[in-house]
């Protein structure tokens, strides 16, 4: 009984990124991210007459990163809708909107994708095709970093980030390299030539923005960012109960960040807006709030598959507590936006499609494929209640239809991402 209700609760806070990330797209996210994924499962008509497929491409990463990429344009929507319902001061898409919800998106993405990269290393080697997978999707994410920067400067700058930012990806790894092999030295020396990159990378965002970003504070940022992320690294390899949550308050560390670069940036190219505004915060907040359930949901599942124990081992159990923490952290700022009723009415929905998503789960664990169909089936037919509970809450800004068009994209995603983890996790472990 135990190992069901932790399991039930690991996969279906996956399920709750996918029920919000509904109100914003019908198309994968992200376009650096792949092309479109080959369905894992054939398609299924279900009782309303649509048709759902998951689309999962066997590459659980590239798979999360897809799912994940819904994040920041539902949180667009979901900003929208809000500020035009409550007269929030300030402009959603603004240039400089743009920006702050971009770098809050993919430098948070970074953290949660090196640590997913650790965490594969450590369970399937760093010579394993499943870590190869991992480190090819944080690249994914460095390139699109590097061209971020390009956008603001050219591509010869956009460059010069990229080998920077490459660098200091190596030096992480062989910081985790030497944690796991108990060398102290070798971790020190890593830890040293990152220091020297908080450095270097501070000069370079002092030029690149005309002194806007001021070398020393830059490089102060990063140094935490370094303390933080190292910090994780240690709590993986330790096999600390509470490294999700060590890695998560790495991540809210650059999220901070991602407002101060995005402020000095737009200062320097003179984009129209202000990253600080209402508007802008509140996109941004949703961004960092909605992308991270995604990351923590797909971690925590990484665990009930990978740790000793699976669902039953302190691992999970403090993964899945930091993923509770998210949600009800959700809630609350639905809450604050539309009424503490509505946000107890939010969290219960959410939690209502966790069943769902656990039923699939299951069944696909267990080669069940008409309980997989019937897990889809409910899924879809909870559409339309999703939909009314949004443009309730917005007084008619989202839409009822277009959140239940949506939907049926994210179901799609998240179920292959759920099909590509027992692929690559169970399967071929």
């Amino acid at each position: 009984m135990r190992k069901s209700i932790f399991l039930r609760t690991a996969v279906g806070f996956s399920a709750a990124a996918v029920i919000l990330g509904a109100s914003a797209c019908s198309s994968p996210a992200d376009p650096g991210t792949s092309t479109a994924p080959e369905t894992s499962a054939s398609p299924m008509e279900t009782e309303s007459g649509s048709m759902l497929m998951p689309a999962g491409t066997g590459d659980p990463f590239a798979d999360a990163r897809t799912a994940a990429g819904h994040m920041p344009m539902t949180a667009t929507t979901l900003a929208g809708g809000f500020v035009g319902a409550l007269d929030i001061p300030g402009e959603v898409e603004s240039d400089a909107a743009n920006l702050r919800a971009d770098l809050t998106s993919l430098l948070q993405e970074h953290v949660y994708l090196a640590g997913m990269a650790v965490a594969t290393a450590y369970h399937a080697g760093a010579d394993s095709a499943q870590f190869e997978a991992a480190a090819a999707a944080l690249d994914t994410n460095s390139v699109d970093l590097s061209e971020a920067v390009a956008s603001l400067s050219d591509e010869e700058q956009g460059a010069a980030f990229l080998e920077l930012w490459r660098q200091h990806i190596g030096f992480f790894v062989d910081y985790a390299v030497a944690v796991e092999g108990g060398d102290q030295a070798a971790a020190d020396e890593a830890l040293m030539q990152l220091q020297g990159y908080t450095e270097e990378a501070g000069a370079f965002f002092e030029s690149i923005s005309g002194g806007e970003l001021p070398a020393d504070a830059v490089a102060e940022s990063l140094t935490m960012h370094v303390d933080t992320l190292s910090a994780a690294i240690d709590a993986f390899a330790a096999g600390e109960p509470n490294a999700t949550d060590v890695l998560q308050e790495a991540a809210g560390h650059v999220v901070m960040s991602a407002e101060t670069l995005s402020g000095g940036l737009a200062a320097a190219a003179g984009l129209e807006g202000d990253v600080s505004d209402e508007a802008s915060t509140l996109r941004s907040q949703l961004v960092a709030g909605l992308q991270e359930h995604v990351y923590l949901a797909g971690i925590a599942v990484f665990t009930a598959y990978t740790a000793e124990g699976g669902p039953e081992s302190p691992a999970f159990e403090g993964a899945a507590a930091t993923l509770d923490a998210n949600s009800v952290a959700l809630s609350e700022a639905i809450g604050s936006l539309a009424g503490e009723e509505n946000g107890t009415a939010f969290l219960e929905l959410w939690r209502e499609h966790i069943g769902f998503f656990v039923d699939y789960a299951v069944a696909i664990a267990g080669d069940d494929a008409a309980g997989a169909e019937q897990a889809l089936a409910d899924l879809d037919d909870y559409r339309p209640t999703a939909g009314a509970f949004f443009e309730e809450i917005s007084a008619g800004e989202l839409p009822a239809d277009a959140i239940a068009e949506g939907l049926g994209m994210h179901v799609e995603t998240l179920a292959g991402a759920i099909d590509s983890l027992k692929e690559q996790l169970v399967d071929a472990g």
